[in-house]
């Protein structure tokens, strides 16, 4: 998949169309030099319906009627179960190419696992993945706690909350903003506000016509630290981050983009920034350094178990988008803005893949790479295989040396991975 990733790269910001490149998947003589022997993947969840249901909090921030969606509130759709078939299938189609499974692979106990946090949308995710990865298999989805509970794996939760650690987090997240902290980052925010707002007409909505909010306001953003909870926010960008969340998911499912916008003509670089408001909030509360290695250490953990398992050829661990951006941020990913969909970190349903290759001298090293279904994939439900691929977008560590074919040594990766957990 790392070649592929290379080219899909180049051949975007070349302007190629991703169809051309069907007989360039693995080029060269990549498939001789190496061989694929792991592969560890952390994904988000595929498309859901919002958070809270359509006559909630949502519905007075609009005049408008919300799809209908085909799943209770926060649960994973229709749609996106199919969507998460195909990636299981392209993974299928894959891992058969470079040799690690059979077509229709029974896999062997204890060759791969698949475990999901205990949520709705995580464990049908996985199930939906597996059932297009291994067809045949009946593979059971490993989840340990109650339906709707946060698996503490999964939980990106607060640990340790003393007052120096409180202190230096407030102010990483604070310098997110520049030299005007949080009301900066309000700021930033503002013309995507006004968007949001005129998409969702607000000044006709029944929470400003009730006195309640008419606008999203830029100084009133503020986050709490608090032990064995996940950080949290309050003000306006986590009201907008709610709406600009549910509207990011409505425009996946409708198919009609005037509808998907309540009437409003929209380009795509506003549906970037509708979607941009959710990137900044999953960003302020998870991404500071000090509190990204806090939160992702018990996943982390778990990851770093999975690809020192000598008998474990394929992990497929399925959470949130902040499992992701908290993971990304512990290990000092460079920042990164992704192709070809509005949702510029953490896409719906993308994957975290670290594989692991070993050359023909024995050597094992190791690839990073985001793997995720661009927004027109999302919405046109087009199928993935070897000739019409996800998006493959390479991940690169801060003070780590990639050979020339940008593969990290794999015991660097290791030791990366094993210095956050002890930090």
């Amino acid at each position: 998949m790392f070649k592929a990733s290379r080219i899909i790269l180049f051949l975007f910001l070349s302007g190629v169309a991703l169809s051309s490149f069907a007989q360039a998947i693995h080029p060269d003589d990549f498939g001789e030099r190496y061989t694929l022997k792991q592969v560890v993947v952390l994904s988000r969840h595929n498309i859901r319906s919002p958070l809270s249901g359509r006559h909630s909090a949502l519905q007075r921030l609009t005049p408008h009627e919300w799809h209908q969606w085909s799943s209770a509130p926060s649960e994973l759709s229709l749609r996106g179960g199919a969507l998460e078939t195909m990636m299981g299938q392209y993974f299928r189609k894959w891992l058969v190419s470079e040799g690690m499974m059979q077509e229709n692979e029974i896999p062997a106990e204890g060759t791969m696992r698949f475990y999901a946090n205990s949520k709705q949308r995580t464990i049908a995710t996985a199930q939906y993945f597996s059932s297009g990865m291994l067809p045949v298999a009946n593979i059971r989805i490993e989840h340990h706690c109650e339906m709707g509970k946060m698996d503490p794996v999964f939980n990106p939760q607060i640990t340790d909350d003393n007052d120096d650690f409180k202190a230096l987090a407030q102010q990483q997240i604070a310098a997110m903003g520049g030299k005007k902290g949080m009301a900066g980052i309000g700021e930033k925010m503002a013309g995507n506000y006004k968007l949001l707002e005129r998409v969702l007409d607000m000044e006709q909505s029944r929470a400003c016509l009730e006195g309640d909010t008419c606008h999203f306001r830029t100084d009133d953003a503020h986050v709490y630290l608090v032990k064995n909870r996940e950080p949290g926010m309050g003000g306006s960008l986590r009201l907008a981050c709610q709406a600009a969340d549910a509207l990011v998911l409505q425009y996946y499912e409708e198919p009609d983009a005037l509808k998907a916008a309540f009437g409003d003509t929209l380009c795509w670089e506003d549906w970037e920034r509708i979607s941009a408001i959710k990137d900044w909030y999953v960003d302020v509360l998870f991404t500071a350094p000090v509190v990204a290695r806090q939160v992702a250490r018990p996943l982390l953990r778990t990851m770093l178990e999975e690809l020192q398992n000598d008998g474990r050829k394929f992990t497929f661990l399925c959470g949130h988008d902040s499992n992701i951006g908290s993971v990304l941020a512990a290990l000092e990913t460079e920042d990164y803005s992704l192709p070809q969909t509005i949702e510029k970190k953490t896409p719906i349903g993308c994957k975290l893949v670290i594989e692991k290759w070993v050359d023909d001298e024995g050597k094992a090293f190791a690839a990073l790479n985001l793997v995720y279904q661009s927004t027109e994939q999302l919405r046109n439900m087009a199928l993935l295989d070897l000739e019409n691929p996800p998006m493959v977008f390479p991940l690169s560590l801060k003070g780590l040396n990639a050979n020339a074919d940008g593969l990290y040594p794999f015991e660097a990766v290791l030791n990366r991975i094993d210095s956050v957990i002890k930090r």
